[in-house]
């Protein structure tokens, strides 16, 4: 059984998740945003309290507040860390041009990533996670779906009533409403998300009452 446990870091409310197997001693990080080492210091008394070890970490994209406390955890624990190439750039254009993280400009990344593409399975801790591309909030957003645990980790590309924002660097609306709706909201409808901000919701729920994936929100079709 697949276990997860949600910390909310940092002033924008980014959810790290943690995942575990039963039996597993390891388990994997999913968007670290802690700030501080007061943070890293409340992962690793969760890890002590459940025997856990990081064996891998998993980014949904390159949002300083997804990676925030990327190096925080390298530092004790030097495992892979996993992240489309196409948002490097993204981790070095932190501010993006948005007013309201102006203030985190001093934010870079100083750490190496593994590059994934779209339908790469990824096992760490025990759970096969396939990457599913699903640029619209940034150019290189993915999700993580595990089909054995119906399972999603939907990043900021899609939340509970909501979808991610497309006004930072490399965000596009109307690439990320067809991640959306063609590679999401073709998931099983009992299908747990867990998003990288706010509540876990589910992929039936969204697809019947997420205002945001109206008919009327349909992307522009191609003009020739």
């Amino acid at each position: 059984m697949l276990h997860s446990r949600i910390f909310t870091f940092n002033p924008l409310g980014t959810n790290c998740v943690v995942l575990w197997e039963d039996g597993q001693q390891a388990c994997t990080v999913v968007d670290p945003g802690m700030p501080s080492q007061e943070d890293l210091a409340q992962l690793q008394a969760f890890f002590k309290e459940h025997g856990l070890t990081p064996d891998a970490i998993l980014l949904t994209h390159g949002h300083f507040d997804h990676f925030w406390g990327v190096a925080k955890l390298l530092a004790v624990y030097p495992v892979p860390v996993y992240m489309h190439p196409l948002d490097i750039d993204t981790m070095d254009n932190v501010t993006g041009g948005a007013n309201v993280v102006q203030s985190f400009s001093f934010l870079k990344h100083n750490f190496t990533t593994v590059g994934i593409a779209d339908g790469d399975v990824i096992t760490s801790a025990g759970t096969a996670w396939t990457v599913i591309h699903t640029p619209g909030h940034s150019r290189g957003s993915v999700c993580y779906y595990s089909a054995e645990n119906n399972l999603l980790l939907s990043g900021d590309t899609l939340f509970a009533g909501s979808i991610g924002r497309t006004d930072l660097y490399g965000g596009d609306y109307d690439e990320l409403m067809r991640s959306i709706k063609e590679r999401l909201l073709n998931l099983p409808g009992e299908t747990d998300v867990i998003p990288g901000h706010g509540q876990p919701t589910s992929i039936a729920r969204e697809g019947m009452y997420n205002p945001f994936l109206e008919p009327f929100n349909e992307p522009l079709e191609d003009v020739e």
